[in-house]
């Protein structure tokens, strides 16, 4: 029996380990794959991390993630410390009153905290960015240090501190010499928790920052809408550095133990050699990630462009290219959702640039919070597609120049899917029980209704309340009798793994799914779909307005405009990027995703009514809560 259970235990110890360690071992395997796929590796390669290297926005969140962690551990050790000692002499009352204080923000959830942070640094006026995320990083890491350190301190007898006294020591000698080398253990401890927290920390990071800054959590979360290899490099190389840390932290006593030839335990003075050790090399290599640039005279050197764009949704080298050329520097945020967008633009956050859908551009030109345009600034109007040029948010591109456009459709696995049904049914094919357990949604209230209301053969922008509410008894019924799952962007890669045999889907991501799985098509029924586009415009209250009209030259120009269509899979409104791509030899050859439809009278673009979207959201949410019901 009790070999059965010793063997028991190693199976599951090997298992655990296998739980924890396969993962990310399949990560680093993955980050030296020669080709995109996360399931299929094509080749060793290097490429992924020549990528890293090459790209500013990685390299300055590590260099960001990295200086933030130092100086938060160095201060919220030095801070928690003190507090931990000088708590361990007050009365009882007092000390175990702050205990309770001090597990408060790690007994609550991150949001809170987060929250907290955010309409503390509000309330000052003090703008978010390097700053206050330093700071808030200092504040939730100063708990752990505490924690640590406390039952060392407990372990102490209370009268070390005036025996050394009484021995002639002054209070900070018996402080520095006798407590301190006796509580070591836990400093360390507690400073290598506040360094992981803080490496770690997304939540609370995301709500405290702003222009532009940005660490590694934030980064990958912004590249995720679609399968990015550098995230693995970039993740293998933070697995390196947190590995050699710990090995300096376990190799170095036992090294300067076996130099000493002592064959009593190492003295307490020897654990601070590799502390020490562990932040010059961090150091280093937080210097080596900083980038600095310089060059000869620029027309706009030293100047500061902040963009305010979607996650994902520049090429490679468009920023660092711009940057080379103009000598400006490029801040780059980016929203989830047009209303993420308005919110900040409506409480009067700066941008130069932003990037929104149509119906939003409608809005904020409604609403007064877009500059108009100057275009003897402009030279790529005759650049750019007749087809994305004066649609009716803005008729006379007085306040847009179109980013990027397309349609949304139906993504649908051949090998699954017939043709002639999609024909036959359009959106309806997605009440078709044969497909059942099989189709995703996009969770998104304006595609979603587009959708309903295309298959009743309403229009998407109808004001009438029975039709709305005969387009969400569609969705109703949708998300109770088929077992539709509504996912966001993981759509993407859950696609072009061939999951689901049916999704709604934008264009440009359609492009990436068919580009990676030739098995996946992409349908657009006659019924008609939503014809969007993405512009650029200049707010208001843009405190470089001249250089974001150089940037919109430049990101409508052909070199700009390839690089960023090729990278992110959506449309270009350049006219012959987008014959380029899609023509012989182009990326995008033989995907009809990629081109799109502008000869169906069906086809509508998205008109703002306030009136209707409140209706439509509040349909929605019902609708969500119905699929949550039948799931």
């Amino acid at each position: 029996m009790k070999k059965k259970n010793r063997i028991f235990g190693k199976v599951l110890m090997v298992l655990m380990i296998a739980f924890f360690y396969v993962p990310i071992l399949y990560m680093i395997v993955f980050s030296f794959n020669d080709g995109k796929s996360l399931t299929s590796f094509s080749g060793f390669s290097l490429r992924w991390y020549r990528h890293m290297l090459e790209s500013q926005d990685m390299m300055t969140a590590l260099y960001t993630t990295f200086s933030i962690a130092i100086l938060a551990t160095m201060i919220a050790t030095v801070v928690g410390t003190v507090a931990a000692i000088g708590l361990s002499s007050s009365r009882k009352v007092i000390r175990n009153l702050m205990e309770q204080v001090n597990n408060l923000p790690m007994m609550n959830p991150e949001i809170v905290t987060a929250i907290g942070f955010m309409l503390l640094f509000i309330t000052f006026k003090i703008e978010k960015g390097y700053v206050t995320m330093l700071l808030a990083h200092i504040a939730f890491c100063i708990p752990y240090v505490m924690l640590s350190v406390m039952p060392k301190i407990r372990s102490l007898d209370p009268n070390l501190a005036d025996a050394a006294m009484d021995l002639g020591a002054t209070p900070f000698k018996a402080l520095t010499k006798v407590i301190v080398p006796q509580i070591t253990p836990g400093i360390l401890s507690g400073a290598l928790i506040a360094f992981t927290m803080s490496v770690d920390d997304f939540i609370i990071s995301y709500f405290v920052t702003g222009r532009g800054v940005k660490n590694l959590s934030i980064v990958v979360y912004t590249m995720s809408k679609r399968v990015n290899p550098s995230i693995n490099a970039v993740s293998t190389l933070v697995v390196v550095i947190i590995t050699l840390v710990l090995l300096m932290i376990n190799l170095v006593p036992v090294l300067a133990a076996k130099k000493s030839r002592k064959t009593n335990a190492m003295s307490h003075r020897h654990k601070l050699i590799p502390a020490l050790a562990v932040c010059c090399v961090v150091a280093v290599v937080v210097a080596t990630l900083k980038h600095s640039s310089g060059g000869a005279d620029r027309p706009f050197e030293g100047q500061t462009l902040h963009i305010y764009n979607w996650g994902e949704y520049t090429g490679e080298n468009i920023i660092g290219d711009f940057e080379e050329e103009t000598g400006a520097t490029v801040v780059m945020e980016n929203f989830d959702s047009n209303e993420q967008m308005y919110i900040k633009v409506a409480n009067g956050e700066a941008y130069d640039i932003l990037v929104p859908s149509d119906y939003m551009i409608q809005r904020l030109i409604e609403e007064g919070y877009l500059q108009k345009l100057d275009k003897s600034k402009l030279d790529c109007f005759d650049k750019l597609s007749e087809d994305v040029l004066g649609l009716p948010y803005d008729p006379d591109n007085d306040y847009s120049i179109p980013y990027f456009w397309g349609t949304v459709g139906i993504v649908y696995d051949k090998t699954k899917v017939d043709l002639k049904d999609l024909e036959r049914e359009g959106y309806n094919i997605f009440l078709d029980q044969k497909y059942k357990g099989d189709v995703y949604l996009y969770d998104s209230e304006r595609d979603s209704f587009m959708m309903a209301l295309k298959a009743l053969g309403y229009s998407m922008n109808t004001e009438n309340q029975a039709e709305l509410n005969e387009a969400y008894d569609w969705l109703v019924t949708c998300v109770e009798t088929m077992d539709t799952e509504i996912v966001t962007d993981e759509i993407i890669d859950n696609m072009a793994q061939g999951r689901k045999a049916l999704g709604l889907i934008y264009s440009g991501d359609a492009s990436y799914v068919m580009a990676e799985n030739e098995d996946m098509g992409y349908y657009m029924p006659d019924t008609g779909t939503n014809l969007w586009s993405d512009a650029m415009v200049i707010p208001k209250n843009a405190k470089n307005p001249e250089l974001a009209h150089a940037f919109i030259n430049y990101a409508s120009d052909y070199d700009g405009a390839y690089d960023n269509s090729g990278y992110v899979g959506y449309t270009s409104s350049n006219q012959e990027v987008m014959d380029d791509l899609s023509g012989k030899g182009g990326d995008y050859e033989g995907i009809n995703a990629y081109i799109p439809r502008t000869d169906n009278e069906n086809d509508e673009v998205f008109v703002y009514n306030a009136e209707t979207k409140k209706i439509i959201s509040d349909l929605w949410s019902r609708v969500k809560i119905a699929a949550s019901n039948a799931g």
